[in-house]
This record gives structure tokens, C-alpha cells and sequence, in this order.
């Protein structure tokens, strides 16, 4: 009996590494990304694609600074996870919460983008909240 528990334990201890690593991964490239999409819309806001009547209007050059601010936090909160700290799972789950909520606010922007973003965050957020605490 003490077998199939050992069993089970190591393999829900795999089984949580390897979320907390693949949130770790994801975290930091959607942080990368976001960056990326910050000084995008820092830079050039014409590229940025504008709905005349959307509920949630914001300046592009706004949005830039939302992003690049929460992608600098995202990346190292990212790499921060690669040794799977309890903050930085809950700090993972906030900013990608964040993320998420910024990529909705900004679909008419950028909607494909941003909706596969909202997948991506959601995904990440997913794969945080699951993972126990490993039992020492």
C-alpha cells in the first residue's frame, strides 16, 4: 500500500514541478512579449488599430506603458518561479490576472493578439493555482 502512495506522491510532485516550470516559461515569454508590445505602442501608436466607439478607451500610448510595466514584472516574476517560491506563484497569478485584464481592455487595439494572450494568461493561471505545496 505504502508502494502506490509513494508512487502517487512522486507523481504528483512531477506532475506540479512541471506546471510550476511550464507557468515559469510561459510567464517569462508573455512578460517578453509584453514588453514587446509596450514599446510597440510607445513608439509607433499607428500601428495599433483604433475603434472610434469602444466602451474602454484609452490612449495607445497608455496602454504601452501598462504593458511594458506589467511584462517587466512579469518577466522576473517569470524567472523568479524557476525555483517555485510561494510569492512568486501568487505574484504569477496577479500579474497574469493583470495581463489578462489589460488584453481585454486593449482587444479593440489588437483583437486576434489579445485574445490569444487572454488564453495564454489564462492558461498560466491555471497551471499556478493547481500545483500544491510540496509537503517537506
Amino acid at each position: 500500500m505504502s508502494t502506490t502512495t509513494n508512487r502517487g506522491t512522486a507523481k504528483s510532485e512531477a506532475l506540479a514541478g512541471g506546471l510550476t516550470l511550464f507557468a515559469a516559461v510561459m510567464l517569462t515569454i508573455a512578460g517578453v512579449l509584453a514588453i514587446f508590445r509596450g514599446i510597440m505602442a510607445i513608439a509607433k501608436d499607428a500601428i495599433f488599430v483604433a475603434t472610434p466607439n469602444y466602451v474602454f478607451k484609452f490612449d495607445v500610448t497608455g496602454w504601452g506603458w501598462i504593458h511594458l510595466i506589467l511584462g517587466i514584472v512579469a518577466t522576473l516574476t517569470g524567472i523568479a518561479l524557476f525555483k517555485a517560491p510561494m510569492w512568486a506563484r501568487i505574484t504569477g497569478i496577479v500579474i497574469a490576472a493583470l495581463l489578462l485584464i489589460s488584453s481585454f481592455l486593449s482587444l479593440p487595439y489588437y483583437p486576434l493578439w489579445s485574445i490569444v494572450l487572454i488564453a495564454l494568461y489564462a492558461f498560466i493561471i491555471w497551471a499556478l493555482c493547481v500545483v500544491e505545496e510540496k509537503n517537506v
